[in-house]
């Protein structure tokens, strides 16, 4: 991987505190990339499912639920999930003021491609590429020999704090979710955990995203079309200004998230373990015109070291194998280098 940006990096925040009338053709989309919103949705488009973590545990039914939604969405909502609500507000809060720090504060954690950690405005180092119009902070949380706290802001007071306290919640609800998968797709709950790595071994990582106001949110994307590479994806949305929406079919649907839930996806390594039952869907995140819109994004992957491929128990004469094994740290690079990039990374490991 290369250490440094092709180009000089701009933070998208400080383009739009300058007030411009007009997006920068940096962040223009080619016109089949550009937000659309359907106005035709009805309400029952618009919601995704919503599970309750408390009603799963040995329940069938809410199983059953569950794995309509992985197959059929890719995308759910969780409520009694365990997570304090008033810590998701403190979370929201801290990076917002992050966000509103000075500029150069902000730059002293510049990050850089080779491991992406930092505060950053790009994802991949194709040169002269379209941008995403948003500013992004990226951390390690897990295993502990990645984390390494004094790479994260130090800025709002007793913000590390802050987000090893979150990080350690979250971990816990994606323990509690593989579990859940697990059983869904008909295996001894504690399978998807060993074929992920062991929970000791696997990958958690949080991004803190940062979608500036937009003078022309017709023209561009906060973050473009892409499936998730690693595991399962745990959102806590800007429940005041909506902005993510997910591909169903030809259509993209706009969320509107539920209060105090977190968005729940597949990513590719799901999609991959299951043999292709569970989907990792595309999605991407439209901006606004009048309002600032922050979510933090926690990814909870696969070891990095070991061969991910489709579980054997999922695997029989009528279905077998789709995907040719790849290790993550090798997958992850796809996107690392390439940027988001619709549904190309899984697709290029289908068995021949």
């Amino acid at each position: 991987m290369v250490a440094c940006w092709p180009e000089p990096i701009v933070s998208v925040q400080a383009l739009s505190q300058t007030g411009m009338s007009t997006v920068p053709n940096r962040y223009v989309k080619p016109l089949h990339q550009r937000p659309v919103i359907n106005a035709d949705q009805t309400e029952a488009d618009i919601e995704i499912p919503v599970v309750d973590m408390s009603d799963v545990w040995g329940k069938q039914e809410e199983l059953k639920r569950v794995r309509s939604a992985c197959e059929e969405w890719g995308f759910f909502q969780v409520v009694n999930h365990g997570v304090s609500h008033e810590l998701m507000e403190r979370m929201r809060g801290a990076w917002r003021e992050f966000f509103e720090l000075p500029l150069e504060e902000k730059r002293k954690y510049a990050n850089s491609p080779d491991t992406y950690e930092g505060y950053g405005s790009r994802l991949g180092v194709v040169k002269d590429a379209i941008l995403d119009w948003s500013d992004y902070f990226f951390l390690n949380h897990s295993p502990s020999s990645v984390k390494n706290p004094s790479k994260w802001p130090s800025q709002p007071p007793k913000i590390r704090e802050l987000i090893e306290e979150y990080g350690e919640e979250v971990k816990k609800l994606c323990e509690r979710l593989v579990e859940t998968l697990s059983e869904s797709l008909g295996l001894e709950p504690n399978l998807l955990m060993k074929a992920l790595g062991g929970e000791d071994k696997v990958g958690a990582c949080l991004r803190a995203n940062f979608y500036p106001k937009c003078p022309q949110p017709d023209l561009t994307l906060g973050l473009s079309s892409h499936s998730d590479p690693g595991g399962i994806t745990i959102l806590l949305p800007d429940e005041k200004v909506p902005g993510l929406q997910v591909r169903r079919g030809d259509r993209w649907i706009t969320v509107k998230s539920v209060p105090n839930a977190f968005i729940v996806n597949i990513g590719d390594q799901i999609q991959i373990l299951s043999n292709g039952i569970y989907k990792s869907v595309e999605h991407q995140v439209i901006v606004n015109s009048g309002k600032d819109r922050v979510s933090l994004a926690f990814f909870y992957n696969p070891r990095s070291d070991i061969p991910i491929g489709p579980i054997e128990e999922l695997v029989t004469e009528n279905q077998p194998a789709l995907y040719n094994p790849i290790r993550f740290d090798k997958y992850r690079l796809l996107i690392r280098e390439k940027g988001p990039g619709g549904k190309n990374q899984v697709d290029s490991l289908l068995a021949s």
